[in-house]
């Protein structure tokens, strides 16, 4: 009677272990107003590439969550506890993108925003006074902040993807500038194994193909902020990175 007992019981176990569905990994977007711009609407007429990038998804299969949220540096995204609330959350073989350094570069202590960064990726900080928050700060670099994302992302068996900050509309002789935020996001990617997507060289020289008319168009309010057929571009370029990346399964979920 015990045996049978028993019998029944593991298969029981068995079938439950069988029939259980398979675990839905999520794909976590963290940035600024060019990834998510205000509530995602495009009320505004402003997109971000966050924002309409889920349309390459298969969503029956992952999850895409856009976190992202205009005025924020890799600082501030932090210091509001925006990237804790997803550390609650985030677990084994999820995925981060993350894209900042459009913002990284204002001040680190005014009245307005006090959301700047210092400049590169060294060890370097400086404790400020935050007129925000009313209390005092240590202020890290860029890349300080970003290893925090990705090695933080890590240790809960998360897999981050670091973004070059996307291109502004500035041109000069027919070439569209370059940040050096990108290649400070491509030190932290190599010093920390991290996957690597340099959005903005892939979309500048898009722009550098298209006619200035055109790319202007893509910028309606500003030289920064796209409309919705930009924000479709920049996620074209998106999953043009993610193809490339080798050894990384988020390209399974991409729709063909």
């Amino acid at each position: 009677m015990k045996k049978s007992k028993w019998a029944i019981m593991l298969a029981m176990i068995l079938l439950v272990s069988f029939i259980a569905p398979a675990h839905k990994p999520v794909l976590y977007i963290i940035g600024d107003s060019t990834v998510k711009n205000g509530d995602g609407s495009g009320k505004n007429g402003q997109w971000g590439w966050g924002t309409v990038i889920d349309m390459h998804f298969d969503t029956n299969r992952i999850s895409v969550q856009n976190h992202a949220i205009g005025g924020r540096s890799s600082r501030t995204f932090i210091t509001d506890g925006r990237w804790d609330k997803i550390l609650q959350t985030l677990g084994k073989d999820d995925y981060v993108i993350m894209q900042f350094g459009h913002n990284d570069g204002s001040p680190l202590d005014d009245t307005a925003r006090a959301r700047g960064t210092i400049k590169g990726n060294g060890m370097d900080s400086v404790e400020v006074y935050n007129p925000i928050r009313k209390m005092k700060e240590m202020v890290h670099t860029y890349g300080w902040y970003m290893r925090k994302y990705v090695n933080e992302a890590k240790a809960k068996g998360a897999i981050p993807i670091v973004c070059s900050p996307i291109p502004r509309d500035n041109r000069k002789d027919g070439r569209i500038n370059r940040s050096e935020y990108a290649a400070w996001a491509k030190q932290v990617a190599d010093e920390t194994g991290a996957y690597f997507i340099d959005l903005q060289e892939l979309i500048a020289v898009e722009y550098e193909k298209m006619d200035t008319v055109i790319v202007n168009s893509f910028f309606p309010a500003d030289k920064t902020h796209t409309n919705k057929d930009g924000a479709l571009l920049n996620a074209n370029k998106v999953v043009a990175g993610i193809k490339e990346l080798k050894k990384c399964k988020l390209k399974d979920f991409l729709i063909d």
